[in-house]
């Protein structure tokens, strides 16, 4: 016996004085309406309903098992209202951990849309490059890159990072022309590691701060 559907039915047959009236209301057969009834008598061992040919009325037990009934489903909509209403407008405070430039560059710039969309959102911004544990330090989400290593955590790409080097031609020039092979490692939070083979007679990157004619 589902307790939620044979509570809502006898509500319903109290307030509409008829089981085939709240068969109606509730779109289920009067069979079923009946059942969750008898289902309910029998399980609190009372009976809740006086039933003729041409009405039905609470018992007194019945009665008083009606006003703590239509709490209980008053406060089961009020709870279910309140989620879909978190879930419309969330509300609440949420802690995340980005690395430096992620923060610098994305993020804190877009901080004054997303308080203007989610004005009812308390943000708590860390801003490292470490392992954080998620659990202990009581994080919501972080920003990392590289691949998903923990299998109990959730992960959503969110976009892609370009890598790259970048010199004065100036600085090139004074290389004489040679070839070579230059490993990079990145930040820790991206755990990768990139080869990159450079000729630096030709400024494949020059930099945008030091670009010479």
């Amino acid at each position: 016996m589902d307790r939620f559907n044979a509570m809502q039915a006898f509500a319903r047959v109290v307030e509409t004085g008829s089981f085939t009236k709240a068969a109606e209301t509730l779109h289920i057969s009067k069979t079923s309406v009946t059942q969750l009834v008898q289902q309910l008598e029998a399980r609190l061992r009372v009976k809740l309903l006086n039933r003729t040919t041409r009405k039905v009325n609470a018992t007194a037990d019945g009665a008083a098992y009606y006003e703590r009934v239509i709490k209980l489903l008053a406060d089961m909509d009020d709870a279910e209202t309140s989620l879909s209403n978190a879930v419309m407008s969330p509300r609440g405070r949420l802690r995340v951990d980005v690395p430096s430039p992620f923060a610098r560059m994305i993020l804190i710039p877009a901080l004054p849309d997303f308080y203007a969309q989610y004005p009812d959102i308390q943000l708590d911004m860390g801003v490292s490059d470490r392992l954080v544990d998620l659990i202990d330090e009581n994080v919501d989400c972080v920003v990392r890159g590289g691949e998903l290593t923990d299998l109990s955590l959730v992960a959503r790409r969110i976009g892609e990072l370009s890598v790259g080097i970048y010199a004065a031609p100036s600085y090139l020039q004074k290389s004489g022309g040679a070839f070579a092979s230059v490993s990079v490692i990145c930040p820790a939070s991206l755990h990768c590691r990139l080869q990159v083979a450079c000729w630096f007679g030709f400024p494949l990157y020059p930099s945008p701060r030091n670009r010479e004619r």
